[in-house]
């Protein structure tokens, strides 16, 4: 039976498992999280591209077996719990508030990028899950979404390496994007809304997207952020489309159809869930402050142990060309926001 979730590495192992074995990697990454936040916090940059560098660079501790349990919850069981609370940060209300026109060009430019993400992995002689995984990175959240499209596929299918390639280069391209991005609206003279969407719609992750669009102006931030925010709210169906296609392709001799009970992660419907309950009631301004918070907390925690975890010999043997369906997505995410904003 597939590996849709990727949890059969622990099945075994965790029959063995206390709490206290546990405790040694949690702690590696929490005091990682901590060096990367510190960092962010004086120096600026990205605390996820602090925390990945710092995974990186201890990805020798892996081979300690007494990290392993740690090092496996937190990068499978609290990226999840992530993952349900960033529904916090989004309401139908906001969705709504795009409009119908911008919302079906936004869909057809995100579908049109995970295509290319698949075609260039082919057209690289990669893995067609490898270009899934970039391109739906690209096209709804950055990180987020690569998070949770690999809790999807599984490691069996995308290894640590590979997660890790996409991660780094959808990091440095959102960054490369906040900064120019802005720069170039202005020099093509463009309106705040049009500004607000072509940089809501085509930088990967949500902070710099928000950030990129009040560089340029108030207005054009406010519109960024309802843009940015609608592609998040499409990861569900995106995940469920995933699943779909996993049981029906993906699921080995026994194949399989998709059921409620067996292919609809648990995440998935928390993170739905969340998103309705913000939706229709007024949370106060703490509890949503504090579930974005932590929300944040757990996926960095993700992304570091997946760096330390990841097989860094073998990430080091990939050229440029690995890279190439996160660059090819971020072209393309950024072409065809510009062609929409014509039509506004």
């Amino acid at each position: 039976m597939a590996d849709l979730y990727g949890e059969m590495q622990l099945a075994e192992p965790a029959a063995k498992r206390t709490i206290g074995s546990y405790v040694p990697g949690l702690v590696l990454v929490a005091v990682a999280a901590l060096a990367s936040l510190w960092l962010s916090e004086h120096y600026g940059p990205p605390a996820i591209l602090m925390g990945l560098l710092i995974g990186l660079a201890l990805n020798f501790v892996s081979a300690d077996k007494r990290l392993s349990a740690g090092l496996d919850l937190a990068s499978q069981t609290l990226l999840r719990i992530g993952i349900v609370l960033l529904g916090l940060r989004i309401t139908f209300a906001e969705i709504s508030g795009l409009g119908v026109s911008p919302f079906v060009m936004l869909i057809g430019i995100m579908t049109v990028v995970i295509l290319v993400g698949v075609f260039t992995a082919r057209l690289f002689k990669q893995d067609m899950l490898f270009g899934l995984l970039a391109g739906g990175a690209t096209a709804i959240c950055g990180i987020s979404a690569a998070l949770a499209l690999w809790s999807i596929i599984g490691e069996k299918r995308i290894g640590q390496s590979q997660f890790t390639i996409v991660v780094l280069g959808i990091t440095i391209a959102s960054a490369a994007a906040m900064t120019f991005y802005p720069a170039i609206a202005g020099f093509l003279g463009l309106s705040d809304t049009q500004a607000g969407f072509l940089i809501g719609a085509s930088i990967h992750d949500v902070a710099q997207s928000i950030g990129g669009g009040f560089a340029y102006s108030e207005n054009a931030g406010e519109v960024a952020t309802v843009v940015k925010l609608s592609r998040v709210t499409l990861l569900v169906p995106v995940l469920l489309i995933v699943t779909l296609a996993l049981q029906k392709f993906g699921g080995g001799a026994e194949g399989g159809k998709f059921s409620l009970k067996q292919g609809l992660p648990w995440f998935i419907v928390g993170f739905v869930v969340l998103v309705a309950v913000n939706s229709l009631v007024a949370l106060p301004d703490t509890v949503a402050e504090t579930g974005a918070k932590a929300a944040s907390t757990l996926l960095l925690f993700a992304v570091i142990a997946a760096a330390i975890k990841s097989n860094l010999a073998g990430l080091l043997s990939h050229g440029l060309r690995s890279f190439g369906p996160v660059i090819m997505t971020t072209i393309t995410a950024f072409a065809l926001s510009l062609l929409a904003v014509q039509m506004l």
